[in-house]
């Protein structure tokens, strides 16, 4: 008997351990580091100073580029950070950056703008898991999720236009759930023509249901940027 207790002892320390490692560990900010919480309430036109994971960037241009980056409690839009090319080459999604920029928003988009980085050594390579947003689609909560690697499940394509009328743009997809339409786009600079995505989102039909996971990016309304596609499980 007493093995036998022993024995479930053990195993619901090890299933404690396993729910402890499900959640993300937060790492503690350096010293004058927002928190995501003080980031979210800082005033637009605020100098912000934040410490995030590059999740992804879009194309490097004129010595700037566009960061998608999360911490372990919310998400961030750094739109044309000063970076070098050399530089550029080393923001691989899990790096870890101190950014300093101002705080504003375009089109209901909250972003980091003119933002300048430096690489931060040591600590976790984070890498977001997807958060399930198909319930709060349509309703106030989902905004508090801008920016945040998200998946919708159950969508039902109902359009896809490309931007300027053939492939090699932007792709509009708007996409039903329930009663309503929301829009979504394949962002070329993100997910360019010669990326699966692209390919895939490019030969969907009106009336195809999938799941669709992105970037919950915002332009009067919900725009994510799509990062994968598949049919809905």
């Amino acid at each position: 008997m007493k093995k036998i207790i022993a024995m479930l002892m053990a195993l619901l320390m090890l299933g404690c351990v396993a729910i402890a490692e499900e959640a993300p560990v937060v790492e503690a900010k350096s010293e004058g580091v927002m928190t995501y919480a003080e980031y979210a309430a800082a005033a637009m036109d605020a100098e912000v100073v934040v410490e995030c994971y590059v999740q992804a960037t879009q194309s490097w241009w004129d010595n700037k580029i566009t960061v998608y980056a999360a911490d372990q409690e919310g998400a961030y839009f750094i739109y044309n950070m000063a970076c070098s090319e050399e530089d550029a080459a080393k923001l691989v999604p899990g790096t870890k950056i101190k950014v300093t920029g101002y705080k504003g928003a375009w089109a209901e988009e909250v972003e980091i703008m003119d933002g300048s980085f430096e690489f931060v050594e040591g600590g976790i390579a984070y890498i977001a898991e997807p958060v399930d947003l198909t319930a709060v689609l349509g309703t106030e909560e989902l905004i508090s999720y801008q920016n945040q690697l998200a998946v919708f499940k159950g969508m039902t394509v109902k359009a896809i236009e490309y931007k300027n009328g053939e492939p090699g743009d932007d792709i509009y997809v708007t996409l039903t759930y329930g009663d309503a339409d929301y829009a979504f786009c394949v962002e070329r600079y993100l997910t360019g023509p010669e990326t699966e995505v692209y390919a895939a989102v490019g030969e969907l039909k009106a009336g195809d249901v999938v799941d669709v996971t992105g970037f919950v990016y915002w332009y009067n309304g919900i725009n994510t940027h799509i990062t994968a596609v598949a049919a809905a499980q």
